[in-house]
């Protein structure tokens, strides 16, 4: 089994872009009249804050298409010892949830549209050592792995840790001819932190595996991202973060290695290039830019 895992790649983008707003509240003065000012205190909790939910809209998919990905190996190759029997046995989900979770099928075989429930009841601390409570339902039309077969993916209650989680996820695979890619698309996003303080959230990303997909192992896989999010905060402060040029992340590579990041942050534009200053090589370097270019520094990637 290859398990997908590629929300992640966007996840250091996106707590490197919250944390510009220190850098562009210092940096620059110059707001609009119809800009929410940001403090730099405020500009640090909205970092953190940010960082904490888009990792845990991040978990979601990772535990979703790791169950996706289970649930489509046992479908298309069987797995017990009886040849060609249909049985999903969640081995590397558990690796990661422990018996916290209760896992169902419905229906119990390889026929579709199925469901599969992740149920962590009234909440408790899994084996990766995070607090999940509520449950995560994946419905597919066919195995993830089969193009055309779409992903919905709702939310029961669910917190993660400290943060109520809502909205739709809905993934689509898209391969055609032998070239791997999907569509993932946040829909109705939206979190809530126990102070009251929370946003709304969407995004839609486009993933291209361009290297990688003809083998069975995973480090050799790597990913081209485009896309756009947009995060509304309760106090009318918004992001939107758009591609000007494809992400590339190597799974080899803890950080994204090139492609150029548009970063509005109310009336602010900023751009991060993460092939700077190596030209696409692996490190945790990028350089951003702003004041129409005749800003720039070399920050250091989390």
């Amino acid at each position: 089994m290859k398990t997908l895992s590629f929300n992640r790649i966007t996840i250091a983008a996106f707590a490197v872009v919250l944390s510009l707003f220190i850098i562009s509240c210092q940096k620059e003065n110059n707001l609009s009249n119809s800009a929410t000012p940001v403090t730099e205190d405020e500009a640090k909790v909205y970092s953190d804050e940010s960082a904490q939910t888009e990792a845990s809209f991040d978990d979601v998919e990772d535990v979703s298409m790791t169950a996706a990905d289970e649930e489509g190996d046992a479908s298309t190759f069987g797995r017990s010892e009886e040849a060609g029997r249909y049985l999903p046995t969640f081995e590397e989900l558990r690796l990661r949830l422990g018996p916290c979770a209760t896992i169902t099928v419905t229906p119990n075989d390889s026929t579709y549209p199925k469901t599969v429930t992740i149920d962590f009841g009234d909440g408790c601390i899994c084996a990766d050592g995070k607090f999940r409570k509520g449950a995560i339902i994946l419905h597919l039309t066919a195995p993830i792995r089969r193009p055309g077969a779409v992903l919905t993916i709702t939310l029961r209650n669910f917190y993660l840790n400290r943060a109520h989680i809502e909205g739709t996820k809905i993934i689509s695979n898209l391969s055609e001819n032998g070239n791997i890619k999907f569509t993932v698309q946040v829909v109705g996003g939206k979190v809530t932190f126990p102070n009251g303080r929370g946003y709304q959230y969407q995004s839609l990303k486009y993933v291209r595996q361009i290297e990688g997909g003809h083998t069975r192992f995973v480090r050799d896989d790597v990913y081209s991202i485009e896309g756009r999010s947009g995060t509304i905060y309760n106090n009318g402060v918004t992001i939107n973060l758009n591609t000007e040029s494809p992400l590339i992340k190597k799974v080899v590579c803890p950080w994204i290695s090139d492609g150029l990041l548009k970063i509005k942050i109310n009336d602010r534009v900023l751009f991060l290039d993460y092939g700077a200053p190596n030209n696409g090589d692996c490190d945790n370097k990028a350089l951003l830019t702003w004041n129409n270019g005749n800003n720039h520094l070399l920050i250091t990637l989390p």
